[in-house]
């Protein structure tokens, strides 16, 4: 489900635990990257919950309305066509759903408070009015306004975000990024999507077997990162000769490490690549001046691994 950039992230947070001496021993720090990037998986599996949630509070809140001893003829004849959207009825049926939902333990019987907030935010907006009240319908139709629901709704839920970060250090950061997976699901489904469907899958390469290359890049970039760091701390000295090492910031140290480890030891990815994505990230988690710090470091050193040919990458055009 994650994309490569998702994994270095994590990878970086656990060598900045490691390296800050939160845990010492390489295996165990090596499970808990591996627990948090599962974690992330489970946080996309509880925001589609919690938007089915609120689905189901909606149709549940419609039928008490209509079973009152004096319903009013709207009550009694209400508009149905958000509970027939066909794209969250797939969702509602989707078995793997089902079954991550009862595999990570997602409930929200002890939460229904926080559900009918949202649920009220819902059914007090313009936007289900509007979805209501227009006589297109279709599929793409359907799954628009879902869309437009989850993103809303549900990925501004300060409840929801509260619910998640109470619950988990690294879903702080983590609730944009499980979210934008969703929406990225939401946009690719099609009336083709099955009840047996894994949803991840839509946007995945090759399925499982492309996640399992992920998680063996994941391990293999923390491993060689701390393997090889004592070893690239002279090729940094060489090149930052105006500043002492104990003087840069610890992100920006373990950002030039694993771009390095990447450089050396990972043939099949392109010299570019690597340099873009620790550059993208250092905006992320590290100084304002942190992306021009790094741009200009990593470029002397891979300017002196190629002199001394210890970039060797296979294929054509990964040298660029």
């Amino acid at each position: 489900m994650l994309g490569r950039r998702h994994f270095r992230i994590k990878t970086l947070q656990t060598l900045y635990s490691y390296f800050q001496g939160g845990e010492s021993r390489m295996d165990v720090a090596e499970q808990n990257l591996l627990r948090s990037i599962d974690k992330l998986h489970e946080l996309y599996y509880i925001q589609i919950s919690f938007l089915l949630e609120v689905i189901h509070f909606y149709g549940f809140r419609m039928e008490e309305a209509r079973n009152k001893f004096y319903p009013t003829q709207e009550e009694q004849n209400p508009n149905t066509k958000l509970l027939e959207n066909k794209l969250i009825h797939q969702l509602q049926e989707n078995k793997n759903l089902a079954d991550k939902f009862r595999q990570y333990k997602i409930s929200w019987t002890e939460d229904q408070e926080m559900v009918r907030k949202v649920w009220q935010r819902l059914r007090n907006g313009k936007d289900l009015s509007e979805y209501l009240s227009s006589d297109e319908t279709g599929y793409s139709i359907d799954r628009s306004f879902t869309g437009k629901l989850f993103r809303k709704f549900i990925a501004h839920s300060k409840e929801l975000r509260y619910y998640c970060e109470e619950r988990n250090l690294f879903w702080a950061d983590d609730f944009d990024v499980a979210a934008v997976f969703i929406l990225k699901t939401i946009k690719m489904m099609d009336e083709k999507v099955g009840n047996d469907s894994v949803l991840t899958d839509l946007f995945l390469k090759d399925g499982e077997k492309n996640m399992e290359e992920d998680l063996q890049f994941a391990r293999d970039l923390f491993r060689k990162t701390i393997l090889y760091s004592n070893d690239y701390e002279p090729l940094i000295e060489a090149r930052t000769k105006n500043w002492e090492l104990e003087r840069i910031a610890l992100t920006d140290i373990i950002l030039i490490k694993m771009a390095l480890t990447e450089l050396i030891y990972f043939p099949e990815i392109p010299v570019k690549v690597s340099m873009n994505e620790y550059i993208e990230i250092s905006k992320l988690f590290s100084t304002l001046k942190s992306k021009q710090f790094i741009n200009g470091i990593l470029d002397r050193l891979v300017s002196d691994l190629m002199e001394e040919k210890r970039i060797r990458k296979t294929g054509r055009g990964l040298m660029q």
